[in-house]
């Protein structure tokens, strides 16, 4: 039997991703909504090489009251800002090339007249993944999370405590809080990763640093995250902070969103 060659991209796996969290200026929120689901969402990540997924997700007013914590953060500095976040997944060892072709496209786009000047970016970091964390044995891969049919995810956003080993952090989440926490719960996947410095881009993206001691946890939800983040994520940063190995900074509900409806944006603030 004649064997194939093995391609690059015989092996599909989750390397690294953008995360990217937009405020749209009051009164243009249908206008954005579209902008970027019909254009910016393919022209801007979905067309490049070497993007796996994208996916977008929306913080209606209740899912900001949710927030902790509730008076004011890092992230998004205070609980009504940031209403939508997009997830771009990047094949593993790919990732100077994604970033060398989305500069250049990020770019042309902006010389030719297709962003839209009425939002404003919250935060846009690229991530590296450090780890994925499945609750079920045989459950969805980290790969197709943004695929699957979820309700929607939570972010939290998260510091390592001076003089902790990041690794310890890590082991915690995987060996103790994780399988404690995540058995019969709706969380089905954690993608957990730190960020990655970004220094080129247009002038509306802020540069951010790279870190080992920052860390964002991506977890992906079965229903509405709405009605379980009381019990999954309220105490998770006094857990967190209990322990001695470091802080939230910030948890975050998000919907996914329903592409080519306008559903969600009278309900942002």
């Amino acid at each position: 039997m004649e064997t194939m060659d093995v391609m690059p991209h015989d092996q599909i796996k989750l390397g690294s991703f953008l995360l990217t969290i937009v405020e749209p200026h009051k009164g243009h929120e249908v206008a954005y909504n579209r902008w970027y689901e019909r254009d910016h969402f393919y022209s801007g990540c979905m067309i490049g090489p070497w993007t796996l997924a994208g996916g977008r997700y929306v913080a209606t007013r209740d899912c900001k009251d949710l927030r902790t914590p509730s008076d004011g953060n890092e992230i998004t500095e205070t609980s009504p800002r940031g209403s939508y976040i997009a997830l771009y997944w990047i094949q593993d060892g790919k990732y100077m090339e994604w970033v060398v072709w989305g500069g250049k496209q990020v770019m042309w786009l902006h010389e030719n007249g297709r962003m839209f000047e009425q939002r404003d970016h919250v935060h846009t970091q690229l991530y590296k993944v450090r780890w994925t964390y499945n609750r079920d044995a045989d459950g969805v891969p980290a790969e197709l999370a943004l695929d699957h049919p979820f309700g929607g995810i939570v972010t939290v956003f998260g510091e390592v405590a001076e003089g902790v080993d990041p690794e310890e952090v890590d082991r915690w989440y995987q060996e103790d809080y994780l399988p404690r926490v995540l058995p019969g719960s709706p969380a089905a996947i954690v993608v957990s990763a730190i960020p990655r410095e970004l220094r080129r881009g247009p002038s509306d993206v802020p540069r951010a640093e790279g870190s080992e001691r920052k860390f964002v946890h991506v977890y992906f939800l079965d229903g509405d995250p709405r009605q379980s983040f009381g019990d999954l994520f309220t105490d998770h940063g006094a857990e967190l902070e209990k322990a001695g190995l470091g802080r939230v900074q910030l948890a975050s509900p998000f919907l996914t969103t329903i592409p080519g409806t306008d559903a969600y944006t009278d309900k942002l603030w």
